[in-house]
């Protein structure tokens, strides 16, 4: 029988790219072993999967997906998506059981890698006595945070939201109470209950897997490893730091029509003077909002790339996949004539690796989600920090107190951005010293990032390690 390890995403589909990046950095490192993963369908509406999924399963074929059956789901009156997935996951045990059994009968499972979202699998890997992995598809610095919270529980008794300080987090920079993760704002929100029980299970794994590498967050990786961020009596699992993690090309969008158009216009902008704006799957603004921008971007007076998609429906079934954007309704009149000789507005999608990549593409405003944080890095793209969701404001302290990678975007504290901040970031980033600052830096983390993932770097010792625990196991 071949050998197999499982790959268990949360649905998402930032997520799920993710773990096929894993899955397939591990085959690098092990061609021989089968890897196969388990496909939840999601609990909301956020695009379909399935182009992305169709692509993988034609390209690398040592990568299969075990699609689970759906989950009906109680009513739930949570404002947050993360608590949908929690219940989702929380309900697929007996899918997930079903599945390892199956798979158990042409194969030797040597591991269960997890999305820390999937915590309640842990019951299940221990049934079939597997070794089961947390993968954490966010920074070091998040995870720190997350490990960190149970403690931060027993010593506040007022939400975030409510506390107005700065939290003293090991291994992080000081980070005002407000920029905690959304779904831990408030206390007594289902989101933030799951989070923390996601946080005490995460102590009880084989390891922790971390799509960063060492000379990224050198502070926060120190923290973790030596045991300041889990309570006294807990042990903190083996922590290995293999990113980072950067899919070659997005086949997550639509069609090749918006791909070749954002490509050939790049093609014709001089080098590094393009402004990418682009806001992740789940990222939707108001049409107030949209205006903002478009006012900003017009007075700026730089050359842009903007993926624009329409304001969140009232529909929640729908809330994450809005219908294709009317830009002359949702625009300035006029604006997309007068900015069409230094500007260009696509709907809905681009193709974030390949733009990010292009000689002409010089800034990126981004919603500071992960994967797209390493993807700017790894094009060596300096960024504006905008956060519009999850651990997205964290991120953004992280950015740029810690590491200088961005620009932060100023919003009020209902989070809207003014028409004159979005001018005054992009023509920031794009020509002050700040800006410069912020590109070396990106620049010298750039290669640090080819550093770690080379022959003997970082991130491929720390991956050999990984897969010699499961295997000595």
């Amino acid at each position: 029988m071949e050998d197999a390890v499982i790959l268990y995403p949360s649905p998402a589909i930032g997520h799920l790219i993710s773990m096929v990046e894993l899955g397939k950095l591990i085959l690098t490192h092990s061609p021989s072993l089968s890897i196969m993963i388990l496909v939840t369908p999601p609990p909301y509406n956020a695009g379909s999967t399935s182009p992305y999924i169709n692509h993988v399963s034609a390209t690398t074929s040592s990568i299969t997906f075990h699609h689970l059956p759906a989950v009906s789901l109680p009513p739930n009156n949570s404002p947050h998506h993360e608590t949908l997935a929690f219940e989702l996951l929380r309900l697929n045990n007996p899918n997930v059981h079903q599945a390892i059994t199956s798979i158990s009968k042409t194969s030797t499972v040597r591991a269960l890698i997890m999305d820390f979202f999937c915590y309640p699998g842990l019951s299940v890997a221990a049934d079939f006595n597997l070794p089961a992995y947390f993968f954490f598809t966010s920074a070091a610095c998040s995870l720190a945070a997350f490990l960190y919270a149970p403690v931060m529980h027993r010593t506040f008794t007022k939400s975030f939201k409510d506390l107005n300080t700065n939290l003293d987090i090991p291994g992080l920079p000081p980070m005002p109470s407000a920029d905690m993760p959304k779904p831990l704002l408030d206390r007594n929100d289902k989101a933030y209950e799951a989070f923390l029980n996601s946080s005490t299970h995460t102590t009880k794994s084989a390891g922790i897997i971390v799509n960063t590498f060492e000379s990224l967050e050198p502070r926060a990786i120190k923290a973790i490893s030596a045991g300041l961020c889990v309570p006294d009596e807990e042990l903190t699992p083996p922590l290995y730091c293999i990113g980072p993690l950067v899919a070659a090309n997005n086949q997550a969008g639509s069609d090749d029509g918006s791909s070749n158009e954002c490509l050939t216009w790049l093609d014709l902008q001089p080098s590094r003077s393009v402004v990418f704006l682009c806001f992740g799957s789940m990222g939707l603004f108001s049409a107030e909002q949209l205006t903002e921008i478009a006012v900003g971007l017009e007075r700026s007076g730089q050359r842009f790339l903007w993926v624009v998609r329409s304001p969140p429906s009232e529909d929640q079934s729908k809330r994450f996949s809005p219908p294709e954007p009317d830009l002359d309704v949702l625009l300035p009149k006029g604006f997309l004539d007068r900015t069409k000789a230094r500007g260009l507005v696509v709907k809905l999608w681009a193709p974030q690796v390949a733009v990010l990549n292009h000689a002409s593409v010089g800034g990126f405003v981004t919603h500071c989600g992960w994967n797209s944080v390493l993807e700017a890095l790894c094009a060596g793209v300096p960024m504006v920090a905008w956060p519009l969701y999850a651990e997205q404001r964290l991120n953004r302290v992280v950015m740029v107190d810690e590491m200088n990678l961005a620009l932060p975007m100023k919003d009020s504290k209902d989070g809207f951005v003014t028409a004159d901040e979005v001018e005054k970031r992009v023509s920031e980033l794009m020509d002050s010293q700040e800006g410069k600052s912020v590109r070396m830096q990106v620049s010298k983390m750039k290669a640090a990032a080819e550093a770690a993932m080379s022959e003997g770097g970082s991130s491929r010792v720390a991956l050999s390690k990984l897969v010699e625990s499961w295997t000595r196991g």
